[in-house]
C-alpha cells in the first residue's frame, strides 16, 4: 500500500478473519510511505495544478519512484495489478473483488489532495474503482474496503468458504433474511419454512 499515512494500517485489516489470515500469512501487507520517495529537503509530494485552479495535485515523481522500487523487488512471473481508489472510476463490486483475489500482487495507491497527476493514471494504474458517489479525504479507507472484500475470497481466509458462495452478489442476487436460535424471542417467532 502506497500511502502518506501508514499508521492507518493495518487498522480494520488487522482484526477478525482478515486479521487472522494476515497473522497466518495467507496474505501479506507491506506499507510504503510515498514521502520516502520525494525529493529532499522538503519531501514535498504535492504541487499546484497547471493552468490554475483550487487544490493541490499529487506529484508524479514520488509515485513513479515508489512503483519502480516495488516492481524491481517482485517475484518474476507473478501477476500484478496497481489499484487506485477514486470517485471518478467504475463502482467496485463483487466481480471486481473476485478478479483482484485471483491476482498474485496488488498494489494500492491511496490518493490525497485534489487528485493525482494524470500521467500516473495513464502509465502505471491498471485498475480504478470507486466505493460510492462521495469524496473522502484520502484513499486509505476505500483501499481497506476493497482489500477486505478481496482477501475474504482467498481460500483458507474464511472458516467455511462455502459460506461466501451464498453471500449477496456472489451470483448477482441479494441474500435473504437469516434467523438463529432461539426460535421465539420477545414474542418474535422465526417464520415457518
Amino acid at each position: 500500500i502506497l500511502t502518506l499515512f501508514p499508521d492507518v494500517f493495518p487498522g480494520p485489516l488487522g482484526i477478525s478473519l482478515i486479521g487472522n489470515a494476515l497473522k497466518n500469512k495467507l496474505w501479506e501487507l507491506k506499507l510504503i510511505n510515498i514521502r520516502d520517495f520525494a525529493d529532499p529537503p522538503q519531501f514535498q509530494v504535492d504541487d499546484s495544478p497547471f493552468g490554475g485552479g483550487e487544490g493541490m495535485i499529487f506529484k508524479p515523481e514520488p509515485i513513479f519512484r515508489a512503483y519502480d522500487n516495488i516492481m524491481k523487488n517482485l517475484e518474476p512471473g507473478k501477476t500484478v495489478k496497481f489499484v487506485f481508489p477514486t470517485p471518478d472510476a467504475p463502482l467496485f463490486n463483487h466481480e471486481s473483488a473476485v478478479s483482484l483475489s485471483e491476482t498474485d500482487n496488488l498494489i494500492f495507491l491511496c490518493g490525497h489532495y485534489k487528485g493525482i497527476d494524470q500521467r500516473v493514471r495513464d502509465e502505471i494504474i491498471t485498475d480504478e474503482y470507486s466505493v460510492g458517489d462521495f469524496v473522502l479525504t484520502g484513499g486509505e479507507l476505500p483501499a481497506c474496503l476493497i482489500i477486505d472484500a478481496t482477501i475474504r475470497l482467498i481460500p483458507g481466509v474464511l472458516n467455511n468458504y462455502k459460506s461466501a458462495t451464498s453471500d449477496s452478489f456472489f451470483s448477482d442476487l441479494l441474500d435473504g433474511p437469516h434467523y438463529t436460535r432461539p426460535e421465539k424471542y420477545r414474542n418474535l417467532k422465526v417464520p415457518d419454512v
